[in-house]
């Protein structure tokens, strides 16, 4: 059975904030606190048994509140980018904040958005529930929204992230899980991990914005081709900054998840698949962490490429982009997400 823990973590304006700890009898231990949902620490096993933490992140919660890239944190309400910081619904429309600098677009659910904020939670037997109410206006969005995100850890070497919301008005809803992931713990960037993503079909951007155009493209003959495992720097050599949604195929395994991705570092050994209900996987290689000097666990420094992201979601500007799949949660109507990460080693080559 998994064993979870809580440990105090610090104080956000007057909460207290605690770490959660969960931990299986493979040895594999996963951080997760409730300011901003954020797993903070993911120890996996490389082909000789030896424990590393895959994810990037802080050592406090100080480090934290005083700003990040969306590190191992939830983003919503809306995750990814919304055109212009506004849309309509019916007869109305709705201005949030354009808080993304470089483009001028809302981005993550704005200014305080979902990772902002301590979480209700309480420890379950494989994990921690997490629960907050997101009132009506909040960062611009209507309705009173709300939220709960599970994160589970299971014997299986199973990590599955889910979530589920209600609404008393119709509003945008889409929530992900923001970690970036190097499964060399950081012995090396993620040019060498190898890449393999469950889509035919992506939605081009705007370089200046980073919107979608509305097009949807084929993968075939670009740079964004990863339907069959290729390393990460043979696709960077052509296109260095990837930030980009794939159209997953929907093809089932039985419990309503579909392959989204399969990562995979050849020097450690270590692997993780990515199986999803969601229709858009957003693929983030770091780049821009190179803007700023992010100092990391342990001091370490976090250049570009030091991890990726992996965002299972819907379609970046949906709420804009009729023909995307819709993001509108009406009353009555539930929001769920669910995504499980399967740990593994891979075969000697």
């Amino acid at each position: 059975m998994t064993q979870v823990t809580a440990t105090p973590f610090g104080e956000h304006q007057g909460q207290a904030v605690s770490l959660f700890t969960l931990t299986n009898a493979q040895g594999i231990r996963l951080a997760v606190t409730n300011y901003g949902c954020i797993i903070t620490q993911l120890w996996l096993p490389d082909r000789h048994g030896r424990l590393a933490d895959v994810v990037l992140g802080f050592d406090t919660l100080a480090e934290y509140q005083a700003g990040h890239p969306f590190f191992g944190a939830i983003a919503g309400r809306c995750a990814n980018r919304i055109g212009g910081g506004g849309f309509r619904l019916g007869r109305e429309t709705f201005t949030l904040a354009c808080n993304e600098a470089a483009t001028g677009q809302h981005l993550h659910g704005g200014v305080r958005g979902f990772d902002k904020y301590v979480w209700q939670a309480e420890a379950e037997a494989d994990g921690v529930r997490f629960h907050r109410v997101s009132p009506d206006g909040e960062e611009g969005y209507p309705g009173t929204l709300a939220v709960t995100h599970r994160i589970r850890l299971t014997e299986e070497n199973v990590l599955h992230v889910e979530y589920d919301a209600v609404t008393d008005r119709a509003t945008p809803v889409n929530l992900t899980n923001h970690s970036y992931y190097n499964l060399s713990a950081q012995a090396s960037d993620i040019r060498g991990h190898r890449l393999q993503i469950e889509a035919d079909l992506y939605t081009p951007v705007d370089p200046a914005t980073m919107l979608p155009t509305g097009g949807i493209y084929a993968v075939a003959g670009t740079p964004l081709d990863f339907r069959q495992p290729i390393a990460l720097g043979a696709a960077m050599a052509q296109q260095p900054a990837i930030d980009i949604n794939y159209v997953l195929r929907a093809r089932s395994t039985g419990n309503g998840l579909h392959p989204a991705a399969t990562l995979a570092d050849p020097v450690s050994g270590r692997e993780m698949r990515v199986f999803t209900d969601q229709p858009g996987l957003q693929l983030y290689n770091g780049a821009k962490l190179s803007n700023r000097p992010w100092v990391g666990k342990g001091g370490a420094p976090y250049g570009a490429f030091a991890g990726l992201c992996l965002e299972t979601q819907a379609f970046p500007d949906s709420v804009n982009q009729p023909h995307f799949p819709g993001v509108v949660l009406q009353p009555g109507e539930i929001y769920r997400h669910h995504t499980a990460h399967h740990f593994s080693i891979l075969r000697e080559e």
